[in-house]
């Protein structure tokens, strides 16, 4: 059995949804020389850069399709940029995909799954879903000129691309019951949520961390935020926070990572004049035990209307490096039901300052309680978010096809 993987990230690539790819590929290439990827030839974060076309990495081979490359700055651009690789993407598809082959699709771009299926229908392969954000509903949400004009063919495209899949692999429960929404067969669904390598990620100690002294936090409590900076978060909750906590001698906000809520943060910060609210980029993946570790507690938030569509990768890290959480968001939420199902964070509605206030206070001067909460965090990944579980959960998921092959 080949197993054909296509989004638009991939190695070297620092995203969220690239090095869970990653880390798969390299999985299944272990076992087999029958692993490709799809790509583009693009970073992340940037988008001029130009990747080899052709490049075979730990067992995988990896075909790295033409794009434009206008990036993430503005929708035009991202879209003839999505436009673009879906041409190139198909005719690779076309060239590369052969009877008996399984055919996985991430959703970068989004509705890459409706090629996917056009191309498995005419060569005999089979293809699998691996949902990681539901789109044109996440458009919808986020008000997203035009899409309200196509929201409906656009889903019903991307219905029929899930109702030919022989498995639809989604991230979160609520994902789950929304394709269930949708007319999907429950037989088809199946979830397996994202992971961290709790071997790669450790917690650190402040004592041994050297980026508590290089960032100047030392003797600080430091409320964090690692990796994407997104439309789809909320973060007026946390600036307002930050807002009342000004005053504070001991207490810092820190933000890794980038993304289109960067500038508006930065601003933000500035308007208010939020001294102690502190930018870093996104660290290495290889330096994320100590980036991760570097605050006391972790903050994730994602909009309301989002739940169901989406589900924040940021808490399996956070959870690695033994770190408790505060969700700002649908107390109703997947990353709500966790953090109440392992005890390891807690949960405010978005607007809710004070209540997240009395909550960053509180754990602020209570050292034993931050400890164990971040105890439980780190129990919870190890029991059930391993990188190692998902494997299993995935090799169980193809392995009917491998007893074909």
């Amino acid at each position: 059995m080949r197993i054909i993987f296509i989004n638009r990230y991939f190695y070297p690539d620092h995203s969220a949804t690239s090095q869970l790819l990653t880390d798969l590929a390299f999985h299944f290439a272990k076992d087999s020389d029958g692993v490709t990827v799809v790509t583009s030839r693009q970073l992340y974060g940037d988008a001029a850069s130009s990747l080899p076309s052709h490049e075979d990495v730990r067992g995988v081979r990896i075909i790295r399709v033409w794009s434009t490359r206008f990036g993430r700055i503005n929708l035009l651009g991202r879209a003839l940029d999505y436009a673009t690789f879906y041409l190139s993407a198909a005719l690779a598809l076309c060239k590369h995909v052969r009877a008996g082959d399984v055919v996985v699709a991430k959703t970068d771009p989004p509705l890459i799954s409706v090629v996917a299926a056009l191309v498995t229908s005419l060569t005999g392969a089979r293809l699998i879903n691996w949902t990681q954000d539901l789109f044109p509903e996440v458009a919808g949400a986020l008000d997203v000129p035009g899409v309200g004009l196509v929201g409906q063919g656009l889903r019903h495209l991307r219905n029929h691309a899930l109702r030919t899949a022989s498995r639809n692999i989604v991230i979160g429960e609520r994902m789950a019951a929304r394709l269930r929404a949708e007319g999907i067969s429950d037989q088809s669904i199946k979830v397996i949520h994202n992971w961290a390598d709790a071997i790669a990620i450790q917690p650190i100690d402040h004592r041994d961390n050297p980026l508590r002294s290089k960032w100047n936090l030392q003797g600080k409590f430091v409320v964090g935020y690692s990796g994407n900076l997104g439309r789809a978060h909320e973060f007026q909750t946390i600036l307002q926070a930050a807002e009342q906590l000004r005053d504070s001698p001991t207490i810092r906000f820190l933000f890794i990572g980038d993304g289109a809520g960067l500038l508006f943060l930065q601003q933000e910060v500035a308007r208010r004049s939020l001294s102690k609210v502190l930018f870093q980029p996104y660290q290495p993946r290889e330096r994320l035990s100590y980036s991760l570790s570097v605050s006391d507690l972790h903050v994730v938030s994602l909009k309301p209307a989002l739940e169901g569509l989406i589900v924040p990768s940021k808490f399996y890290g956070i959870a690695a490096a033994g770190r408790p959480i505060l969700f700002m968001g649908s107390p109703t939420g997947e990353i709500a039901q966790i953090l109440r199902e392992h005890q390891c964070g807690y949960t405010v509605g978005v607007g809710e300052t004070e209540q997240a206030v009395t909550i960053i206070t509180r754990l602020a001067g209570d050292e034993a309680k931050c400890r164990r909460l971040g105890q439980a965090a780190r129990a919870a990944l190890e029991q059930h978010y391993d990188k190692h579980a998902a494997f299993r959960a995935w090799d169980e998921t193809l392995a009917p096809w491998c007893r074909a092959a």
